[in-house]
């Protein structure tokens, strides 16, 4: 069975570091890795026609961002290293939406970076990697 990496990645510097982390690792085990961003989004109950359609014109704008400015650049950090990677761009709850692509995709392990919060906010809202390390459907890596 071959290996597939799922890599939560956003942009920011611990995403970068999952990326090297898993890219190192997948060459080495000649697997397949499949980016993943989450864009944040709740549903609101009460929407006029003209909200819903607005609202979805912003939806379309969010996911073209997503793709060019994080996973286009990561994908061609990975191509520059001889791997290729599928990417996904959903909207969601962040830990959820991982575990639900993870099992999609039939990951072998998620991997994400870690963004060292720390104090307060970190104890009362938790992190995704803390979230994702105790619901994940298959083992995850954090990389600090």
């Amino acid at each position: 069975m071959t290996e597939i990496y799922l890599i939560a990645v956003d942009g920011s510097d611990a995403s970068q570091r999952a990326l090297s982390y898993t890219a190192e690792r997948a060459k080495a085990a000649g697997a397949k890795v499949v980016l993943a961003h989450v864009l944040e989004w709740s549903p609101y109950s009460f929407l006029t026609q003209e909200e819903l359609a607005e609202r979805h014109a912003r939806r379309k704008q969010e996911v073209a961002r997503a793709e060019s400015t994080v996973l286009g650049p990561m994908q061609s950090i990975l191509s520059e290293q001889g791997l290729a990677a599928e990417s996904v761009v959903r909207y969601g709850h962040v830990t959820e939406t991982l575990c639900d692509i993870a099992k999609e995709v039939d990951a072998t392990q998620i991997v994400i970076g870690r963004m060292g919060q720390s104090g307060l906010t970190a104890r009362l809202f938790g992190s995704v990697a803390g979230s994702l390390a105790q619901v994940a459907p298959v083992p995850c890596t954090i990389v600090p």
